[in-house]
Parts: C-alpha cells; sequence; structure tokens
C-alpha cells in the first residue's frame, strides 16, 4: 500500500479541503496564503487544521515545503513530480522548472548516503524587469 492511498483512506473533509486548494494553487502559497483560500470554498476550517494538514501532507510525500530564503516562511507545492524552483528576487514569486537532474557524482566518497536534493535558481521574474529593470539585481539576492 502507497504512503498516498494510506493517506486517502484517512482524509476527513477538512484535509481534503486544504490538499484540493493546494493542488490548485501554482504560486507556492504560504500557509496564511493557503488558510484564505480554503477558508472561501470550507470557511469552518481553522488555521491548525491547515497547519497540521500541511505538514502531514509533506510527511506523506503529497506536498512539499519550499524554503526560499527570505525568511518570509515557508512555501507549499502540491506538485510532487520531479522539478526545481524559481525565484524572483524582488517580488518572491516562485516557479517550477523541469531541468535535467544534477549529476551527484561528487558523492561519492563522501560516506553520505543522499535522500534527495532541493535546487532552488534565483532571478529576476519578466513582470519584475518589466517594472523595475535588472539594475541592482544582487541587492535583493537572499544568500
Amino acid at each position: 500500500m502507497t504512503a498516498h492511498t494510506r493517506l486517502a483512506l484517512r482524509l476527513t473533509p477538512q484535509r481534503r479541503a486544504v490538499l484540493e486548494a493546494l493542488r490548485a494553487s501554482h504560486d507556492h502559497p504560504t500557509a496564511a496564503e493557503l488558510l484564505s483560500r480554503v477558508q472561501q470554498r470550507s470557511p469552518g476550517v481553522g488555521p491548525a487544521t491547515v497547519y497540521r494538514t500541511l505538514g502531514l501532507l509533506v510527511r506523506s510525500g503529497l506536498a512539499i515545503e519550499v524554503n526560499i530564503g527570505d525568511g518570509g516562511g515557508a512555501r507549499y507545492d502540491g506538485n510532487t513530480g520531479p522539478h526545481d524552483h524559481l525565484v524572483c528576487t524582488r517580488c518572491r514569486r516562485v516557479v517550477d522548472i523541469v531541468q535535467p537532474r544534477p549529476d551527484l557524482s561528487g558523492v561519492a566518497g563522501t560516506g553520505f548516503a543522499v535522500t534527495g536534493y532541493d535546487l532552488l535558481v534565483y532571478g529576476i521574474c519578466p513582470d519584475c524587469q518589466e517594472r523595475w529593470g535588472t539594475a541592482d539585481a544582487e541587492e535583493t539576492y537572499p544568500c
């Protein structure tokens, strides 16, 4: 039995509302943004339910927690297929990108058993380029 099957058996209406709202979101919402979306359709769902459900979804592999390095809290992604993320250093927009997997052969000999990786690519999105240009782009780099 897969993790998805086990979780599907335990999805309460509130958890299902959170999962559906996340899967319908392609902008990598924060928990607070997702709470607002869930409450539009299911007003009785409270913040604690959303936060706990997001943790459960991440642990179960049905969601990804994305930390973009800005100190603003995690964002969440309902797309659990292989992909990486592109982050605008100005507006903090997060976009899924699909690219070849990185060569991890450099890990050999370190003693590490690789269990995964997380790649964030930083840049300035087209909207921000049009609005403010690309000058001083490094000033907004989160690292």
